[in-house]
């Protein structure tokens, strides 16, 4: 009864691990949370505990053959779907990505932990909310291009859709998708649909007051 105590501690512990990853990227509004991470961790720990040590006592029987790794290869093989569901496609932009990975990574902080290695487990935490809290900070070096949907409703005057793409293109912001159809409700006026790459020292404030000095649009939205 007590080994199996400090196998429940070992399992509270990667919950905890699991927690606090779920913790940084709830806090950024990402897909998966403190829930999916937390229970992760916690599946991930206990199928390692049960690679190691729930067959002990078929270890005596004649003719039995047991590869304590087999469970938890299986673990690394099946979390592989469940991130797989969180990446998606929006307007030519992959969403996702570091949310499936830190989704692989804490199961494999679980597993870790599962297995008895509490230092190693604790450690690769510790490096993963540095390295998403340095990654996500203002410092510049490590600014990369950006992408934003838009949607924008203006008025159908001569020459408005190439203002539109000089003033973006002066502020060496690229676009990547276009689409422009005419509003149902009122003829004159067209709404587009843009997807744009900004440039690592243009944020979301800077593309407003751009959009803003165009007369010709009455209305506008970052999606």
């Amino acid at each position: 009864m007590e080994v199996q105590y400090a196998y429940l501690f070992r399992i509270l512990v990667a919950g905890i691990c699991g927690a606090l990853i779920g913790y940084e990227r709830k806090s950024r509004m990402k897909e998966a949370g403190i829930r999916t991470h937390l229970i992760v961790a916690i599946g991930s720990a206990l199928m390692m505990v049960i690679s190691k040590y729930g067959f002990q006592d078929q270890a005596s029987w004649t003719g039995v053959g047991l590869d304590p790794s087999r469970v938890a290869a299986q673990v690394v093989s099946g979390i592989g779907f469940l991130g797989a569901g969180m990446i998606f496609m929006q307007k030519q932009t992959i969403k996702g990505l570091t949310t499936a990975a830190g989704v692989w990574a804490t199961s494999g902080i679980g597993m870790t932990i599962g297995a008895g290695l509490y230092w190693v487990g604790l450690g690769v935490t510790l490096m993963i909310l540095i390295a998403q809290k340095v990654l996500h900070s203002g410092f510049h070096w490590l600014a990369t291009p950006k992408t934003e949907q838009i949607h924008i409703r203006i008025d159908d005057t001569p020459g408005v859709l190439d203002e539109i793409q000089t003033a973006l293109k002066e502020k060496h912001i690229i676009i990547l998708h276009f689409q422009a159809e005419r509003n149902a409700g009122d003829m004159s006026e067209l709404e587009l649909e843009l997807t744009v790459k900004l440039p690592a020292q243009c944020n979301t404030e800077q593309l407003f007051s751009i959009i803003q000095a165009i007369p010709a649009i009455k209305a506008f939205e970052v999606q």
